[in-house]
């Protein structure tokens, strides 16, 4: 270095080391600025987002960071501007309804949601439970802990223990807006975790323990479903800050495509 800075006077030096500096920030800035960040729903990661990224960066040009956690937790990194995309697995609405419980300042005008895809939550149990099957309306009263006792519907003399996530999560927003509607779980007892991946190793420990999930979760378990009289759907969607950038659009129709076809 030493010897290259003597072939130039001082000045010219120092201009030509800060023009390098420069042109490798800027090189640095075009190489990730291809990145096109989702956070959000872990339904919509394992279900969407991680099988398909591939096939998706194929068609957009465009490298995905794929952030799961939960769909409320999408929407506030999108509304911070630290995801350019969010992944929610219930309705905008429901999500928003919940979010304007702890901040109702929040922008939420400015959210533009894009649906991609259907599928629907799954109820896990104990294996050692005999009861397989439920109607909804059965579901909706254990929820309320108006039935709070597996022998109500010819099971084991047994307290049923709720398992759910905490409240933002996509999944629980769509059973409860279908089976409760502007309610929420009032179930006393009721086990609540942090993330879904949990539920199916806390309902294999607790024989009373009913739990609601993701589908992905439990075909890749051993977990035992709870089959119900209809399905409880649920809408995966991606959400923008205000109108989707370029980048942002070609990766919502790209997912569209590859949703269609695995479908």
């Amino acid at each position: 270095m030493s010897q290259v800075a003597g072939n130039f006077p001082k000045g010219k030096f120092i201009q030509l080391v800060l023009a390098v500096i420069v042109a490798g920030a800027a090189g640095i800035g075009t190489a990730h600025s291809g990145n096109v960040v989702l956070q959000g729903s872990t339904t919509f990661a394992t279900g969407i987002a991680q099988p398909f990224a591939r096939s998706v960066e194929a068609q957009t040009g465009h490298h995905l960071e794929i952030i799961p956690n939960k769909s409320s937790l999408g929407l506030l990194a999108l509304l911070e501007q630290n995801a350019e995309l969010a992944m929610i697995s219930t309705t905008l609405d429901r999500e928003v309804e919940i979010l304007r419980r702890s901040d109702a300042s929040l922008p939420f005008q400015r959210l533009r949601a894009f649906e991609i895809a259907r599928t629907r939550a799954a109820l896990v149990i104990h294996p050692d439970n005999p009861v397989r099957a439920a109607r909804l309306q059965d579901i909706g009263k254990i929820l309320t802990g108006e039935i709070s006792n597996w022998k109500q519907l010819g099971g084991p003399d047994l307290p049923i223990r709720v398992v759910a996530v905490r409240e933002g999560g996509g999944v629980l927003a769509s059973v409860e807006a279908r089976l409760l509607g502007a309610a929420h779980i009032s179930a006393p007892d009721t086990i609540r975790v942090q993330v879904g991946t949990q539920i199916v190793k806390v309902v294999a420990q607790e024989p009373g323990a009913i739990g609601i999930t993701q589908l992905a979760i439990v075909k890749s378990s051993s977990a035992v479903e709870l089959v119900t009289d209809e399905p409880i759907e649920q809408i995966l969607s991606l959400v923008s800050l205000d109108d989707p950038s370029p980048a942002a659009s070609a990766v919502i129709e790209a997912f569209r495509r590859v949703a269609r076809q695995g479908s």
